[in-house]
């Protein structure tokens, strides 16, 4: 019988597929058929605008999900070789791309063309092909043996979360690693989803309008929202040296997406305005209360991850929405941002929920030897 390994691909894989629907059927408005076959796409002409940034965009969005399919299959089965994890990749790849467009002419904000369903199959077709010749070069182990030195073996969640993050970070929020931020947001949609219903009645009222955060309280979430992504790293990470290592790394990861977000809403002129005074000494807390906890078990840490995404999320549901969010959004939801707004702001509203269900999953188990 083969031989199976777990890894974050599969996992990785999933999620990328699941970021691609939402991408490519966003902003799901406006269902209709248009009484042609809806694979009449398929022996349509060459569309006659286009730009190479359309082009490259298709074929780089679906190179990293080959590279994960074709990886999670070589992982999954040790017999399975480079060229049929490849072959299986690409036919995925495709598959989904051909659902995609298929799907986006029931949609009128959406044009479906063979061009992209080619380019997106050539894009899976290169990350599979990347990813077989890093396997048949060592690679793909040496990073397998890698994450087992590094990493707890239970580590495949934390690592998909993780690698996420910045991503969730992209679209700019109220406070600086401000993620979850969802409460105005669902009182918002809930009151105009039972309007004009008797149910509208038994909608809460607040007698006081959301106020900014005050400096105190800001640098406070601040560092919490920096400090969850650390403790959710060091819940996996084996040594005390490692976690060490991974302390700054994830922190400037953070530091880096950020200012890349405020470079694509404001310009690269505000690529760093956001580093305030509170932020700075957010994030100086967050090394600090980071260090201190280098040497604490694995189960502690968890217990202190669950209680900072609690009080994080509390602080900052109590805050309104950043004053330039309406800017923001005409800015991302213009040309070729409309997709990503939409991914990535889910993503930010997300990210900690699935955290703290992870986090839960973790301290429910039995403890364990590690």
């Amino acid at each position: 019988m083969a031989a199976s390994h777990k890894t974050a691909a599969l996992p990785l894989s999933l999620a990328y597929a699941a970021l691609i629907v939402y991408a490519s059927l966003y902003p799901f408005a406006d269902w209709r058929d248009q009484g042609i076959a809806p694979w009449a796409y398929l022996t349509a002409p060459w569309p006659k605008y286009w730009t190479g940034f359309d082009l490259g965009i298709n074929v780089i969005g679906y190179a990293p999900l080959g590279f994960l399919m074709a990886v999670a299959v070589m992982r999954a089965r040790s017999d399975i070789g480079g060229f049929n994890a490849v072959l299986r990749a690409t036919l995925a790849g495709g598959a989904i791309s051909f659902a995609m467009e298929t799907l986006q002419s029931y949609l009128p904000a959406r044009i479906p063309s063979n061009v992209d369903f080619g380019l997106n199959t050539i894009g899976a077709l290169v990350g599979a092909t990347l990813a077989a010749g890093l396997e048949r070069f060592g690679a793909v182990a040496h990073w397998s043996r890698a994450r087992s030195a590094w990493f707890v073996e239970d580590s495949r969640g934390a690592l998909v979360l993780l690698a996420l993050w910045p991503a969730a970070l992209l679209f700019p929020a109220a406070v600086t690693f401000g993620l979850g931020q969802v409460f105005e947001r669902m009182e918002t949609g809930i009151a105009d989803w039972l309007q004009d219903t008797p149910f509208i009645d038994w909608m809460p009222v607040r007698q006081f309008e959301l106020e900014p955060l005050v400096p105190g309280v800001e640098l406070l979430c601040v560092m919490l929202g920096a400090l969850v992504p650390c403790l959710l790293a060091f819940v996996v990470t084996r040594s005390v040296v490692r976690r060490a290592m991974l302390l700054p790394l994830t922190l400037g990861m953070g530091m880096a997406t950020t200012a890349l977000s405020a470079a694509l809403s404001y310009g690269p002129e505000h690529a760093w305005a956001w580093l305030s005074l509170p932020v700075q000494i957010g994030i100086a807390a967050a090394v600090f209360a980071g260090a201190l906890l280098l040497a604490a078990p694995r189960r502690f840490l968890a217990a202190l991850l669950l209680i900072a995404l609690v009080l994080h999320l509390s602080l900052l549901n109590q805050a309104p929405e950043s004053a330039y969010f309406a800017q923001t959004l005409a800015t991302w939801e213009q040309g070729r941002f409309i997709r990503f707004h939409g991914l990535s702001q889910w993503l930010g509203w997300l990210w900690p929920f699935v955290t703290l269900g992870y986090v839960l999953l973790v301290l429910s188990r039995r403890p364990r030897q590690s």
